[in-house]
């Protein structure tokens, strides 16, 4: 029983990673598009973007480490956090590699509200874990602002 969990542990901690590196490689290939862009005056400055996400990603990996070690990890959440990690990386494909505003945005309004849900069904589960990983949908409504604001401005 223990290796199963140390197996599930390891693989939901390289699923976090791999989503992340996803991600990063997609917004990378994107970078010379997304400063040609209009940005809203309020824009987050570029230093701040990375130093959330890594503490995001962390965050989920410090919540998978402890929910499958003390037996609270469903069905129901595993489903969530696959899609919500899948939308994730396709918002970062979509907005940065393809430079679609549009398809950006409504990949990254689907994202809000699968990790809305998902904090929301957390709370009833583990509501330290779903407090310490607001920071989250908080995260991704500042996120869907500011595509919003690129896609109208330009």
């Amino acid at each position: 029983m223990m290796k199963n969990k140390t197996l599930n542990i390891i693989l939901s901690i390289g699923a976090v990673i791999l989503v992340a590196v996803l991600g990063s490689v997609f917004v990378n290939l994107g970078m010379d598009w997304f400063d040609t862009l209009i940005k809203p005056s309020e824009w987050v400055p570029n230093i701040i973007i990375p130093i959330i996400w890594t503490i995001i990603y962390v965050a989920f990996a410090i919540y998978l480490y402890f929910a499958i070690k003390n037996d609270k990890l469903d069905r129901e959440m595993i489903i969530l956090l696959i899609v919500n990690g899948v939308l994730n990386v396709v918002w970062c494909f979509v907005f940065f590699t393809l430079n679609s505003l549009l398809w950006g945005l409504i990949a990254i309004v689907l994202n809000l509200i699968v990790g809305a849900v998902m904090i929301t069904l957390m709370h009833k589960k583990d509501m330290f874990f779903s407090y310490f990983l607001t920071i989250y949908p908080l995260w991704l409504s500042i996120a869907t602002c500011l595509n919003l604001a690129c896609w109208i401005l330009n």
